[in-house]
């Protein structure tokens, strides 16, 4: 690790990688919620940067160490970059969070599981699970990992996005009994609220 680099949340030099390589306007875009918007957030090209994924590891450990769940989980694919980083800083932070990915489907072969990662079958029956995504437009998609999740026992009560994009998420997750926490808002940079 260089001199200059540490895990310590830097909220504004994030927001400025994201800008940079994750935040586009202009261009009419179909999101996976089926909505169609003139800005999108494409999260990978942060996700993979090694400083970006760094500071949206600090970012995430700092509700880590206040929300204490036994795991951190999400939906595959867009889920797993920071979920990884995640689990790694909270070991670094010296307070290790087991993460689980959710399959969208089960692999045809193998162990054919809807979870990866689970220590034990029963692994989930109680355990407190922090849902993980990287951009929050309705809200659809986390659903569904939720839903995997407490059917396998798991105590689901907030989701954690790297950016909420203000379309409804918040609403619809609450009425599944799910707050919705999120490091930016889409104002951050559209510079006003977005209209739904």
């Amino acid at each position: 690790m260089s001199d200059t680099a540490s895990l310590a949340p830097n909220p504004a030099r994030l927001a400025e990688i994201i800008r940079a390589k994750s935040f586009g306007m202009g261009k009419i875009i179909r999101l996976a919620s089926g909505r169609e918007s003139n800005f999108y957030f494409n999260m990978k090209p942060t996700m993979l940067d090694p400083e970006g994924s760094a500071l949206i590891a600090a970012a995430f450990v700092e509700v880590l160490q206040r929300e204490k769940p036994d795991f951190i989980a999400g939906l595959e694919l867009g889920a797993v970059p920071p979920l990884a980083c995640a689990t790694m800083a909270s070991w670094l932070a010296g307070a290790p969070v087991p993460c689980l990915i959710v399959r969208k489907q089960p692999k045809e072969h193998g162990t054919r599981l809807p979870i990866e990662g689970l220590p034990s079958d029963d692994a989930l029956k109680g355990a407190r699970v922090l849902m993980i995504e990287d951009v929050t437009t309705t809200g659809g998609s986390v659903l569904k990992a939720v839903r995997t999740m407490r059917e396998m026992g798991a105590q689901v009560t907030k989701v954690l996005t790297i950016v909420d994009r203000q379309e409804g998420a918040a609403e619809e997750l609450a009425k599944e009994g799910l707050e919705l926490l999120s490091v930016f808002r889409a104002e951050t940079f559209l510079g006003y609220k977005p209209q739904v």
